[in-house]
């Protein structure tokens, strides 16, 4: 039985099936968890479907999360979208169930679960989905406006718009089928890229400290001081991590936002691999666009003369 089949079967099986994303979701993470949440109550409306994790302000025009007990999870298939390894995973009471389904287009970290459908060749999770949704229906009347509205969102973020090299002519030929539905892409391009005056303030901020190195690595330390300056908070940060992908002359650049006991860091790549170095501290991610935590600014310079090290090779 090939995975598309054994996956269908096991939703099949079950009555009650939790959906589970990463921590700090992107509209890949929240497309594909909702997105195939909505597909499974439309194809069986007599089951029971929940999606878990913390909500997320910026994704809340997508979805909301559902609020579960422990005790829901007892004989509960759950799915986990979107998460290379146990740790990032929302919610860890995702062990709880009975069985557990990974589904997944990161490089693979931790081969957690019963189950594990890993595509590195796909552009998305969300990408994935739509693949398992049209292997087991007959037409595109059994997916509705809703579901194609997900799915496509989550393409499109992990695609940044279907610039990125893991688009591919699968993804093109995806997203011309989504499109069909009547949903409104504008609203979408919209939510992605608006930003507020104090997200375009910082954004100033952000242009006017660019620095790079002879290495062609960029970094820029965002304090809470800063934050609280700029009336911003950790999260929306993620609107401005592309500020510095279209300056010639940089390779690779990293955001550190000071949080309250850690430092998160987006790392992003035009042609380095740089997941290798995040997984040294304590992230992980795609090759040209991943996360880390540090601890401290000196393991924060750590990471950039990691950084600088891959560049230079």
């Amino acid at each position: 039985m090939d995975i598309l089949a054994l996956i269908f079967k096991k939703i099949g099986a079950y009555d009650r099936i939790i959906i589970h994303r990463h921590v700090r979701p992107d509209l890949d993470a929240f497309g594909s968890q909702v997105g195939l949440a909505e597909w499974i109550r439309f194809k069986f409306p007599d089951k029971e479907v929940h999606c878990v994790g913390e909500n997320s302000d910026s994704l809340s025009y997508l979805a909301t999360m559902d609020v579960i007990e422990d005790q829901d999870y007892t004989d509960a298939l759950v799915i986990i979208c979107d998460t290379a390894n146990s740790p990032r995973i929302d919610d860890q009471r995702y062990s709880l169930g009975k069985e557990t389904i990974k589904i997944d287009h990161h490089p693979i970290v931790d081969q957690y679960g019963d189950i594990n459908w890993v595509d590195t060749g796909a552009s998305s999770t969300s990408e994935m989905i739509y693949r398992l949704i049209a292997h087991h229906t007959d037409s595109d009347s059994e997916m509705t406006t809703d579901v194609a509205r997900l799915l496509y969102a989550g393409i499109v973020g992990d695609t940044g718009r279907f610039l990125y090299s893991s688009t591919t002519a699968q993804t093109f030929e995806i997203a011309s089928k989504l499109v069909k539905y009547p949903f409104d892409r504008a609203a979408i391009h919209q939510n992605m890229y608006e930003l507020t005056p104090s997200l375009a303030k910082l954004k100033g901020y952000l242009l006017n400290q660019f620095t790079v190195n002879d290495a062609g690595v960029c970094s820029i330390k965002l304090t809470r001081e800063i934050l609280n300056k700029y009336q911003v908070t950790v999260e929306q940060t993620n609107a401005l991590v592309h500020v510095y992908a279209d300056i010639k002359g940089v390779k690779c650049w990293a955001m550190f936002v000071e949080e309250d006991h850690q430092i998160r860091v987006r790392i992003r790549s035009k042609e380095v691999t740089i997941n290798g170095v995040a997984a040294q501290f304590n992230g992980g991610g795609h090759p040209f666009a991943s996360g880390a935590t540090v601890s401290n600014w000196d393991e924060a310079d750590q990471l950039v003369h990691a950084l600088t090290e891959v560049c230079q090779q």
